[in-house]
């Protein structure tokens, strides 16, 4: 697996002994020390203050001594408890020999952050992370060792949201990190590779997978596709790759090393050949708002032939605003002044040498297809979602296949029903007798609105599969008095619109 040894950082346990940590699995899950555990004990807000590494909460609800709060001061909140008090707990012996925990006379203190996290299905798994990422407040990850591995954070949970969750024989998850998205494709997945740059990764992703219950990944060191083979294919491709665009490569968690967004272009361009007929791949990216380009055109250019795509912008920040985002993030803002400042220069000389005005944030989705035209939709949606996303998404490449199989006479043939859970909204002036417009809203999944025209609120509103399309809208016009073959010709734009968004499903 390579030297993971680093002299700042802390040695990692031993991902040898099955045995051991069979044990330690069976002893936090009999101590409650799960996801629904942590939530009861602590209560929502001491809950919800350590997704943002705040600490204090949660040391005042953990002042007891039973087994769940010794595990929580010890794995969570790091810190150092009675010897006797662990032996009560855990194995300690053998954590000892393995180096899950370390000894300071009458005391134990953990030497990786062991964090409980419920799986999609109600499992009880752990995530392991270096020690210090995720307590002590958000002061930035700047004093760290290079090499760090991160645990859980907003991304994390974003992509292993977004992902198609249908059994697969082979998944891979370029840049594993602390082996999270390893550990939900392992649930549906036969066999699941995992890659990363930093053999420090490859090593708590053992530890990850072995400590949830979970079957052993194919681990392989190296960058991008390069530590597999190159006639390797996959079913599943999951990637929250180094995607921030500095000047340097500082630190390995989150910098790639190339220019600009190109370690995210490289990334999405070579999948491609990479998935099987059918296949997914997931990415979260950055990428440059460059003047005089649009942005959708540079990410439209990424996309691989043979493949359709689906690219949501969620974010998008000038380049000041990025800046200090990721400085902070590093903890430079509570450094030398000078240094901070020569670092910020820094960030901006690079954009203002690449043109970039501003940068992009979201999700990039690719399917493997056989079409002679692929479907490539890049869109902006800033707007609050339902999570989990991944039924939307391979809903969508479902619409997708399905439109692209009927032109507009097949779509007259065909019949509908309203997706669930969709509402119309009326706006206009207060008192008028007719709106200005009407909006139908999604309240799951993307949680859409789009306006409609009055014709096209009441199609959707009567389609529930019993009537094709095209008689629903000669009785429209016998209602409103207008032709019905001019109805005909102009409504079907508005049909595939309803379809591609997901307001009307084929029946």
């Amino acid at each position: 697996m390579g030297d993971v040894s680093n002299p700042s950082l802390s040695p990692l346990p031993s991902a040898d002994r099955p045995d051991v940590t069979t044990r330690l699995r069976d002893a936090l899950l009999g101590a409650s020390f799960t996801a629904d555990g942590l939530l009861e004990l602590l209560g929502a807000p001491a809950y919800a203050a350590l997704s943002r590494s705040e600490t204090v909460p949660a040391l005042r609800a953990t002042r007891g001594d039973t087994p769940l709060e010794v595990l929580v001061r010890l794995f969570l909140l790091q810190q150092p408890v009675p010897h006797a008090r662990v032996t009560d707990v855990l194995p300690v012996d053998a954590c000892l020999e393995t180096g899950w925990l370390v000894r300071a006379d009458d005391e134990v203190a953990a030497t990786v952050d062991v964090r409980p996290y419920g799986g999609p299905g109600g499992e009880d798994w752990f995530i392991v992370s270096d020690l210090g990422c995720a307590v002590g407040g958000a002061g930035g990850i700047g004093n760290h060792a290079e090499g760090v591995v991160l645990g859980v954070g907003g991304a994390s949970t974003t992509l292993a949201g977004l992902t198609v969750r249908t059994p697969v024989s082979a998944a891979l998850d370029l840049g594993t990190g602390s082996g999270i998205q390893a550990l939900h494709a392992a649930a549906h997945a036969t066999r699941v590779t995992a890659t990363d740059v930093n053999p420090r990764a490859l090593h708590i992703t053992a530890l990850t997978l072995a400590l949830s219950g979970a079957p052993a990944a194919d681990l392989r060191e190296g960058s991008l596709y390069e530590p597999v083979a190159a006639d390797d294919t996959y079913d599943l491709i999951v990637s929250n790759p180094p995607f921030v665009i500095s000047p340097g490569a500082r630190l390995t968690y989150r910098d790639g090393g190339m220019g600009g967004d190109d370690l995210c272009r490289r990334l999405v361009q070579e999948t491609g050949e990479r998935l099987n007929p059918g296949g997914f791949a997931h990415f979260l990216a950055n990428w440059q708002h460059v003047e005089g380009e649009e942005w959708t055109d540079r990410l439209r250019s990424w996309v691989p032939r043979g493949c359709d795509a689906w690219i949501v912008q969620r974010e998008v920040q000038d380049v000041t605003q990025y800046a200090e985002l990721w400085l902070r993030d590093a903890g430079d803002h509570r450094g030398d002044p000078a240094e901070y400042q020569a670092r910020y220069d820094a960030w901006l000389d690079e954009f203002e040498a690449r043109k970039v005005r501003g940068v992009g944030f979201g999700w990039i989705t690719l399917r493997r297809t056989g079409a002679a035209e692929p479907s490539v939709v890049a869109e902006e949606w800033p707007h609050p979602i339902e999570q989990p996303l991944g039924e939307t998404v391979r809903a969508h490449f479902d619409r997708v296949d399905y439109l692209r199989a009927h032109d507009d006479a097949a779509l007259l043939e065909a019949h509908f029903t309203l997706a669930g859970e969709v509402v119309q909204e009326q706006v206009g002036l207060p008192g008028a007798e007719d709106p200005e417009h009407v909006v139908l809203r999604q309240n799951r999944g993307m949680r859409r609105a789009t306006r409609v025209d009055t014709v096209g609120a009441g199609f959707a509103g009567v389609c529930d599969g019993t009537m094709s399309a095209g008689r629903i809208l000669d009785a429209i016009a016998q209602l409103v008095g207008e032709d019905p073959v001019a109805l005909r010709d102009r409504t079907p734009a508005q049909i595939r619109l309803l379809v591609e968004q997901g307001f009307l499903e084929p029946a």
